[in-house]
């Protein structure tokens, strides 16, 4: 009479009529897991996290607009050089508020030290503020014939490639906190400056040691100060709604602002233009997520034979009971 086997079980203290290296029937297929660690892309998130790439390519659009507009002087500098200087006192009123929402956030404790350090920050803003506006005023005839013996078509090209590298290197992402900014990151660094360079090649094309001024004092409020106010206003509590509908009304008028400024010099320039702002907000995210979705149906509906060959672009991650147990602490 045959005795009846006991079921294996996953224990060391017991003895069991199986061998050390036995693997019960469906033990692997049921413990993988497949990309634990994946959280699919929705549609509105992304548009949200687009908006900074939409803002960037407006600031840059509504910079060429302005220089066009002091080349063929239909834009006096003197009005270039009182907006940017509005602009300049509206946006620190915008980064004291944020400043002072975040302290406020905290406790009394480090109230008197942290006083102190916005104290000295503000010194310190007033002081470079005051020393590049110096520093403009007397480099601006210097400027102005940098590139005189250079042919204009040299300019453009070069001017062109320049705020391609700005846009690629730019960092479109937010500060890990308000309160403390930290380092910018070595492609930031670049794509400023890549984005003034261009700037100052620019103003070599005008005509006046004023004109020159106000560009330059406009490109460095656009891709210096502009987008340090950006990243804090990303990370200024996101999950808010009135925080996210801040960043699309800023977005909104950047952008109107770039075409309506464009459509009288090109009606076509500001079509394409147009083309391109809705095709990075709204058509990108629209391909991220349709492309998510069309992994996942190839991942289910194509043989294995011939899923290694058309999506091996595709990365997926297996963790099976072969992975080292990962801790769980509360």
């Amino acid at each position: 009479m045959s005795t009846k086997i006991p079921p294996w079980e996953k224990v060391l203290w017991k003895n069991q009529p199986y061998p050390d290296n036995y693997i019960p029937e469906g033990a692997l297929e049921s413990s993988l897991r497949k990309n634990p660690n994946f959280k699919p892309y929705t549609y509105w998130p992304l548009v949200h996290l687009s908006i900074a790439i939409t803002q960037h390519l407006a600031t840059i659009f509504i910079f060429l607009s302005v220089f066009v507009r002091l080349k063929d002087r239909s834009l006096d500098p003197r009005v270039l050089i009182f907006v940017s200087l509005g602009c300049f006192f509206v946006g620190y009123f915008v980064w004291e508020v944020l400043q002072y929402t975040q302290s406020s956030g905290g406790g009394s404790k480090h109230g008197s030290k942290r006083n102190e350090r916005v104290g000295d920050d503000r010194a310190k803003t007033l002081k470079s503020s005051i020393l590049i506006f110096l520093a403009l005023m007397s480099l601006s005839p210097v400027l102005r014939t940098l590139s005189a013996a250079t042919s204009s078509d040299s300019i453009w090209a070069l001017s062109a490639c320049l705020f391609l590298l700005n846009i690629l290197l730019a960092d479109y992402g937010s500060s890990s906190s308000v309160a403390q900014v930290g380092p910018e990151r070595l492609t930031s660094v670049l794509s400023m400056n890549a984005a003034i360079s261009s700037s100052v090649v620019l103003a070599s094309r005008l005509s006046s040691d004023l004109a020159v001024f106000a560009l330059i004092q406009f490109s460095v409020q656009s891709f210096t100060l502009f987008p340090m106010l950006r990243r804090r206003l990303q990370a200024f509590n996101t999950r808010k709604l009135s925080t996210r509908a801040m960043q699309a009304l800023l977005t909104f008028a950047l952008s109107i602002s770039s075409l309506i400024l464009a459509a009288p010099l090109s009606s076509t320039i500001a079509f394409l233009f147009l083309l391109v702002l809705l095709a990075v907000t709204f058509f990108a995210p629209a391909v991220l997520v349709w492309a998510q979705k069309y992994k996942k149906w190839v991942e289910t509906f194509i043989s294995p034979t011939n899923y290694q060959v058309t999506i091996s672009s595709f990365r997926s991650e297996i963790r099976g009971p072969w992975d080292v147990a990962v801790p769980k602490v509360n």
